[in-house]
């Protein structure tokens, strides 16, 4: 009989996201998928450049076994172990990191360096913030694969996002989408789950309505139906999605700084994802705003990670990954 012993180690925190394996070499990747952290965005004051959301990238790896306790077990959201058996490979290359010694900290050129090295190397990016603002490097290095037709943009939040500046700043967390119109390798935008004042003031929302956003309120949503949402979305695109905690609602997904009722439930952004990925190609995805230290139990961080779960597993069983 083994002898239970008097003391054992402490559990160690897993150091990625879905037990990948850890590479910062972006030159010589080789991955089919690839986990990213952008912890730090352009913060509006001083004080918010190391607020709570930059602990997020972190606190999901953290609670990847809540995510999934073993790759091998059958996931019933994705009808069967989430890499379906298959070799895929997984990557996951850490966290962009800010350089005090550079004006700015450096990170978001950084992101775009890092993030376009992972398309060239013909990777789905999965990645992780972070404030609203960190899309904006991606939304940049999404040019790398411009050239194939235009990116149908797909947002997930409660507030539009189309600020021009706040106190100067122009890449901040108000204005990834105002970003993303002036891209030319962007074309239609959907904007789903937007719900009380929206952040947007007169001029955000007519400068969103002049570039031609579709913007879908979440009770329309409800109302509705997400099959009718996608059936708005034109077939045989390509898309990436932005997914602001926040518009998911805080019953869900309580860990945010701005809770607002009414938002999207779990099912509806799961089918919305399974149903882009059977519609075209989804080029990645990042999910953003988590405040960990407001959240429950961790269930914010849980669910980011289930809707990357669901990307993964619906985009394998696509044949995303088929060689």
């Amino acid at each position: 009989m083994t002898k239970t012993p008097l003391t054992v180690p402490a559990d160690v925190s897993h150091g990625s996201f879905l037990y990948a394996p850890v590479s910062t070499d972006l030159d010589a990747l080789q991955a089919d998928i690839v986990f990213m952290g952008i912890p730090y965005g352009s913060a509006y004051t001083p004080d918010a450049l190391a607020n709570d959301q930059t602990k997020a990238p972190d606190t999901i790896r953290r609670v990847t076994d809540r995510v999934s306790r073993h790759l091998e077990r059958h996931d019933f959201d994705v009808g069967g172990p989430i890499y379906d058996n298959r070799p895929i490979r997984a990557v996951d290359v850490g966290n962009v990191p800010y350089d005090l010694e550079v004006p700015g900290g450096g990170h978001f050129a950084r992101a775009e360096t890092a993030m376009r090295k992972i398309l060239k190397a013909g990777a789905m990016p999965i990645t992780f913030g972070g404030d609203h603002g960190i899309p904006i490097p991606i939304f940049r290095a999404l040019e790398e694969i411009g050239g194939e037709g235009p990116i149908t943009l797909i947002q997930i939040d409660a507030h539009i996002d189309w600020r021009d500046e706040v106190g100067g700043v122009h890449d901040g967390l108000s204005s990834p989408i105002r970003r993303a119109s002036e891209m030319a390798h962007f074309g239609e935008i959907f904007q789903i789950g937007i719900r009380a004042q929206g952040s947007g003031r007169p001029e955000e929302y007519e400068a969103a309505m002049a570039y031609g956003a579709q913007i879908i309120p979440a009770f329309e949503v409800h109302d509705g139906g997400i099959d009718a949402v996608l059936d708005r979305i034109p077939s045989g695109g390509r898309y990436y999605i932005t997914i602001d905690a926040d518009g998911i609602d805080p019953a869900v997904a309580p860990g945010v700084e701005g809770p607002a009722p009414g938002g999207l439930s779990f099912h509806q952004c799961r089918r919305l994802i399974h149903g882009l990925v059977a519609k075209g190609r989804v080029l990645g995805m990042d999910i953003v705003e988590i405040t960990p230290s407001r959240d429950l139990n961790n269930i914010t961080s849980v669910v980011a990670g289930r809707l990357a779960v669901n990307l993964i597993g619906a985009a394998v069983r696509a044949g995303y990954f088929d060689k």
